[in-house]
């Protein structure tokens, strides 16, 4: 079963694969120009990770020991290479410049590059026919030295690919210094086979009838790229060695032992056979170092290592300018039989609080980060118990953007502005007027259900009420946030989308009891402990019960050493006009349910909706107990982040913002 014109199923796609020569040692002959043409390695650990072609001349090879390589080659010059930073700026030049040709460019590692240059070529191919030339002239070697037949047109296409990726080398010298390698060919797996025929500085372009030749020439089957150190000892444990027994054995063995998705993709690679696109890489979409080692085998040398770590990796998330929202640690324990491959992982999401102190007080997050992480750390390993790690890493993923108020945008013109010495005070009547609005309905709703004695509002009070009807903004909603007088100038339809902007998720729990919590509907109440109503309640002693009716969700919690019965406003539901109806009216409910609260007599009754708006039970019983406690979250807390969190980290929250 021959699959040489695998290439022609493949669209007539040309691509190109980029890899950087020697690339840590070329960085620093850049940096340091007297360094060219004198053997140099550099030099991580006690590694000599890369070296220049001079030093490789006189027998120094990469990941020699520094030991090793000192006595084959005395007159090497070392350069410690531990700092990453400078390979990583030269690696994203590399990326921009090749970005620059061709929109479609895919980084692997710092050094190597994809670039689908298929619709350049298809319009230098178009200019070619219309000018009437008929003569191509290949760029740099062809391999296997196969003849170009011209009357080809996917000969012609990728002759033209070399043309164009001898441009990329080009001017990544003309303008980085740099020399690289460069493949030519109709996949990304075959353009990164081929790539490595020459070197350094040269290129070579695989026509297709050559690609089980070159695919058949690797000698272990783990040279296919795409088939790792794992799949490749699961595969010699079924006899395959090299590429030709992958080609032969039977399909339904290998999907029987491998799965049908991996057997079938390591087969179709072992024929040169891939489709995958090239993707461009865009911003990245973690930030990590790691550090190896011989031994590290105490709590304190592993705390030592991150906080080692931390500081630069800090600095490229500042400088990036998003927001990390997830922090991992990954751990290598000594293994003799499993050297490189024994990793283990655990993360957890970054605290809220910590969220927003990165880029502007980095300092200060470096001590909680390494709370966090030496948690993690003692997930994976007892420290009671003896342990020998030889890396650690440590990553922060799930970037996303900082929230920005830039001018344009709504939240930027309702900026707080300066408060006179009147509006803070008018803020502060406010507030008061629309507790006091509250507590007047909630002493009416309990009256009608007969386990409350109603009190009747003061005139002073019910005028209150009426001002606080004209409330131009919620002022529960983050009142520091918002200039009343910019909101009332707004739009109507912008003042809604203002206030369902500023709605916060409200967290649905089940009751004291461990009945699901119930779903409130329209009718929106506030009381405050220093209102009047069920306070007042003398029947009431010991615990009581906290009552947050919303659209969407409602809490029933419990309070050891309160006697306040309290509705906090909903935040989904002020898009509406509840605001303006009747706030004195109590809700109308079709049925009721009573909730009783241990050794108290008070019993409210929970509303039950219309079909339209039933409510609806929650399942975390996991959560309940982390939730009963009624906390009340700092602004800028996402609670379904919170309760996301550890509970270790949850209880270290709460006595902060205590």
């Amino acid at each position: 079963h021959s699959k040489s014109v695998s290439a022609r199923n493949a669209a007539c796609r040309v691509i190109v694969h980029v890899d950087l020569d020697c690339f840590y040692a070329q960085v620093e002959m850049v940096r340091n120009p007297e360094l060219r043409d004198k053997p140099l390695g550099v030099q991580q650990k006690y590694i000599v990770v890369t070296c220049n072609y001079e030093a490789r001349k006189l027998g120094v090879k990469k990941l020699m020991s520094v030991k090793d390589a000192k006595e084959k080659c005395p007159q090497l010059i070392l350069v410690n290479g531990e700092d990453l930073t400078p390979y990583r700026e030269m690696s994203y030049k590399v990326t921009e410049l090749l970005e620059e040709f061709c929109p479609l460019v895919e980084r692997l590692g710092f050094d190597e590059n994809f670039v689908d240059i298929t619709e350049i070529v298809e319009k230098r191919l178009n200019q070619l026919q219309q000018s009437g030339c008929s003569r191509v002239c290949v760029s740099g070697h062809v391999y296997n030295n196969q003849a170009i037949d011209l009357r080809d047109t996917m000969h012609v296409r990728l002759v033209i690919g070399s043309q164009i990726a001898e441009e990329f080398r080009e001017a990544m010298h003309a303008r980085l210094g740099l020399t690289g390698c460069a493949g030519v060919a109709c996949n990304k797996l075959l353009s990164k086979l081929v790539s490595g025929t020459f070197k350094p500085n040269q290129q070579t372009v695989l026509l297709p009838e050559s690609c089980q030749d070159l695919i058949r020439n690797l000698d272990r089957i783990q040279k296919v790229p795409g088939i790792g150190y794992k799949t490749s000892k699961r595969l010699e444990t079924l006899g395959i060695r090299s590429v030709c027994d992958l080609q032969a054995f039977p399909s339904a063995v290998l999907e029987k032992e491998l799965g049908v998705s991996i057997a079938q993709r390591i087969q179709k690679l072992s024929y040169g056979e891939d489709d995958s696109p090239v993707t461009p890489s865009g911003p990245p979409q973690s930030f990590s170092d790691e550090d190896s080692f011989k031994k590290c085998s105490s709590e304190v040398e592993v705390k030592e290592k991150i906080e080692e770590l931390l500081p630069s990796l800090l600095d490229r998330v500042y400088k990036d300018g998003r927001q990390p929202h997830t922090v991992r640690l990954t751990i290598r324990q000594f293994s003799s039989t499993d050297k490189w491959f024994n990793r283990e992982s655990r993360q957890c999401p970054i605290p809220p609080h910590l969220i927003q102190k990165f880029g502007k007080e980095s300092n200060n997050v470096i001590s909680p980060l390494v709370d966090i992480l030496m948690k993690l750390f003692r997930k994976m390993v007892n420290a009671d118990l003896p342990f020998h790690l030889t890396l650690l890493s440590v990553c922060f993923s799930n970037l996303k953007d900082v929230p920005s108020s830039k001018k344009g945008s709504i939240g930027f013109y309702l900026k707080q502005m300066p408060p006179t010495s009147g509006s803070g005070k008018r803020v502060q009547e406010m507030e008061d007027v629309s507790q006091g609005e509250g507590s007047a309905s909630w002493n009416q709703n309990c009256n009608r259900t007969g386990t409350t004695k109603t009190r009747r509002l003061s005139e002073e009070k019910k005028s209150n009420i009426k001002k606080a009807r004209n409330l131009d903004f919620p002022f529960h909603l983050s009142p520091g946030s918002i200039d009343q007088e910019v909101f009332r100038e707004l739009p109507e339809d912008i003042k809604k989308e203002v206030m369902s902007e500023k709605t916060a998720e409200v967290i649905s729990t089940e009751n004291v009891l461990g009945q699901p919590s119930l779903c409130f509907a329209e009718d929106i109440y506030s009381a405050s402990p220093h209102s009047k109503g069920l306070n007042s309640n003398k029947h009431s002693a010991g615990d009581s019960i906290h009552l947050t009716s919303a659209r969407g969700s409602a809490m029933v919690q419990k309070h050891s050493s309160s006697t306040s019965c309290s509705v906090e406003y909903p935040r989904s539901a002020l898009t509406g006009n509840s605001m303006e109806e009747n706030p004195t009216d109590p809700p109308k409910f079709r049925d009721s349910s009573v909730v009783k609260a241990g050794a108290s007599q008070t019993v409210l009754r929970v509303p039950v909706l219309d079909k339209d708006e039933q409510a609806f039970e929650t399942n975390s019983k996991d959560k309940t107990c982390s939730r009963k406690a009624g906390i009340v979250f700092p602004p800028n807390v996402d609670p379904k982040t919170f309760y996301e969190l550890p509970r270790d980290v949850q209880e270290e929250l709460l006595a902060e913002w205590k």
